[in-house]
């Protein structure tokens, strides 16, 4: 799942470099948290959250043949590192 949503996003985005995808296990469901550089934000969410929604979509449809719950979140990067 996790790999999944890595090649949609960096297929999507100018600086796939900036790219990172992060797993969490949590009880009753998975979390997948996205982020992306903050000039890539748009291209990932997409007007009004078409792209976002899609993702969602395709891993919630792969999240179904493993009898999981995935939720995906997308956040940007910051640059105060």
């Amino acid at each position: 799942m996790k790999e999944l949503v890595e090649i949609l996003a960096k297929a999507l985005v100018n600086q796939p470099e900036q790219v990172t995808v992060d797993m969490i296990e949590k009880e009753k469901a998975s979390v997948i948290q996205l982020r992306v550089a903050p000039e890539d934000m748009g291209k990932v969410i997409g007007k009004h959250g078409k792209i976002a929604k899609a993702v969602r979509s395709v891993v919630k449809a792969a999240a179904t043949r493993e009898r999981r719950k995935v939720v995906v979140e997308i956040d940007s990067i910051t640059t105060s590192r």
